[in-house]
C-alpha cells in the first residue's frame, strides 16, 4: 500500500487540470469556416515580425517519471546516483512534489497542468497553472546574474535565432529534482530551451540539461507543446500533508527475475503511435509508456514491476505467451495489447 500511497501523491500533484472559460473564444486563434480552431494554420506573428508564442499550452511529450532516459550509469556521478537510489528506497517522501514545493527545472519537460505564455518585445512570461507559479524570460539583452542567489525557478534570459526563441536558465537551488523519479541536480545546473512554433497549434521544444557537478555529459530532450484553444488557467493549490504521513518505511529488495524471463516481455504494445515499448538493456527491463521516455522497471514478482511507483503487470495467455501489458495509474488502468 506504500507504493499506492506514493502514486496517489505524485498523481495528485501533477494531474492536469483543464480550465475552460465557457463560450469565450480566444482572440487571434485561426479558425476554419465553421468557427473551429485551425491548429494547422501558419504560426501567428507579433507586431515586430517575430513568431508569436502567446497562448495556453500543454506539454504533449513529457518526461514525468524519468528525465534521463538515455543516460548510462557512468554518465551519472556517484553521489547523484546514490541520492536517486535513497529517494526511491524511501518512497520519495523527501522530494519537492511530495512536499508541495516548486518543481524547478521540471516545468520545462513534465508538468501536466497548462502553461500560459505572454510575449512582449522585451519580456516573455510563463504563467504555470501548477502551484500558480511564473517565470520571467528577459529578452532585452541583459546577461545572467554573475553571482545569483539560488532560487526554485532560476533566472532566465532569451534571444531570437530566426523564428526560434532560445532561453538560458541558471541559478537554481538544489532542492528540486529533474523528475518524479528523484534524479537530483546541483546549483551548477544550466538549462537551454529552444522554442519554435511550428504552426498555430504546436510548439517544438528542445530542452538541454548541463550540470557538470552531477552528470558527466549534457543531454537534450525533445518536448512537444499543444495549444489549448479557448482555454484559460485556474488556481492550483498543492496539499499533500495528510497523505505524506503514510509514506514511511523502506522499499523492499528487488525480486530476482532471470534475463530469459525478462526477454519475454520485450516488444511493442498498443497503437503504432504513442504505443508502449518495452526493451531489455543489460539485466534491466525498460518501458516507454507512450512517448514519456525510457523508465526502468523494478521487479516485484515475475510478472509485476514498479515504474517509479506505478505498478506494471505483464499478462500471459493459456499458452504462456505475453499478450498484454497493464499500467495501474491512479486515474485508472491502461491496457495495451502486444503487436510484436
Amino acid at each position: 500500500m506504500k507504493t499506492l500511497a506514493s502514486l496517489i501523491v505524485l498523481s495528485a500533484t501533477l494531474s492536469p487540470l483543464t480550465a475552460q472559460w465557457p463560450n469565450r473564444p480566444t482572440a487571434g486563434v485561426p479558425r476554419t469556416p465553421d468557427g473551429k480552431p485551425n491548429l494547422s494554420a501558419p504560426a501567428p506573428r507579433s507586431a515586430d515580425g517575430k513568431a508569436d508564442l502567446s497562448g495556453v499550452w500543454r506539454i504533449h511529450k513529457n518526461y514525468l517519471l524519468n528525465a534521463t532516459p538515455d543516460l548510462k550509469p557512468e554518465d551519472i556521478q556517484p553521489w547523484a546516483a546514490a541520492l536517486y537510489k535513497r529517494s526511491a528506497d524511501n518512497f520519495r517522501n523527501d522530494t519537492d512534489g511530495i512536499n508541495c514545493l516548486p518543481p524547478g527545472p521540471k516545468t520545462s519537460i513534465s508538468v501536466g497542468p497548462p502553461v500560459k505564455i505572454v510575449q512582449t518585445p522585451n519580456l516573455v512570461i510563463f504563467l504555470y497553472e501548477y502551484q500558480t507559479l511564473y517565470r520571467q524570460v528577459f529578452t532585452d539583452g541583459r546577461g545572467l546574474p554573475e553571482d545569483p542567489n539560488p532560487t526554485w525557478m532560476g533566472y532566465s534570459i532569451g534571444h531570437w535565432e530566426g523564428d526560434t526563441l532560445v532561453v538560458t536558465t541558471a541559478g537554481f537551488n538544489d532542492r528540486t529534482s529533474l523528475d518524479l523519479g528523484g534524479h537530483p541536480h546541483s546549483e551548477a545546473l544550466r538549462i537551454t530551451e529552444r522554442f519554435r512554433r511550428r504552426d498555430a497549434g504546436h510548439i517544438d521544444l528542445q530542452v538541454t540539461f548541463e550540470d557538470p557537478k552531477a552528470y558527466n555529459k549534457k543531454w537534450t530532450l525533445p518536448v512537444d507543446l499543444d495549444l489549448m484553444p479557448d482555454g484559460e488557467l485556474i488556481e492550483f493549490i498543492c496539499e499533500n500533508r495528510e497523505i505524506k504521513q503514510h509514506l514511511v518505511g523502506k522499499r523492499q529488495e528487488e525480486f530476482h527475475v532471470s534475463k530469459d524471463v525478462l526477454a519475454q516481455y520485450v516488444g511493442t504494445y498498443g497503437p503504432s503511435e504513442n504505443g508502449v515499448v518495452v526493451t531489455l538493456e543489460g539485466d534491466r527491463l525498460m518501458i516507454d509508456p507512450g512517448g514519456m521516455g525510457k523508465i526502468p522497471l523494478v521487479a516485484m514478482s515475475e510478472i509485476s514491476f514498479s515504474m517509479e511507483g506505478n505498478i506494471v503487470d505483464f499478462i500471459k495467455d493459456g499458452k504462456g505467451e505475453v499478450t498484454r501489458v497493464v499500467q495501474h495509474w491512479t486515474e485508472g488502468d491502461r491496457t495495451a495489447t502486444r503487436r510484436k
